[in-house]
């Protein structure tokens, strides 16, 4: 079996869920599976979306926060079988793809403009 025809084989194998529409610059709420030893609960990390790469079963996004006064990012990957929801908090409005820069900006320059619907 050749590479592409492995990657299709794999991705035909994780099952495929329906999370909403988010992009970089928009405030999401990820919960997530924890298992500490034989319990299982469920941890919120809400944050800014920073960037979206990959496609298909490999795709994988970062969000950042800020906690205390420490900046911190987490990356999922959206086919995760730890991830029960995503929601979508607010909608950025951003011109990038990827917003790096937000992790050199503090206080209220790191504020992102909301989009009005």
């Amino acid at each position: 079996m050749s590479k592409p025809e492995l990657m299709q084989y794999v991705e035909n194998l994780v099952e495929k869920r329906n999370f909403p529409i988010f992009k970089a610059g928009d405030t999401i709420t990820v919960s997530y599976k924890i298992i500490e030893g034989n319990k299982e609960r469920i941890q919120q990390f809400q944050g800014v979306v920073i960037q979206r790469s990959g496609s298909g079963a490999t795709e994988t996004f970062t969000v950042r926060k800020i906690s205390g006064s420490t900046g911190v990012e987490r990356i999922f990957p959206i086919s995760s079988p730890f991830i029960d929801t995503i929601e979508v908090n607010k909608h950025g409005v951003v011109r990038r793809a990827r917003i790096f820069y937000l992790r050199g900006l503090r206080g209220k320059k790191a504020r992102i403009k909301e989009k009005r619907m």
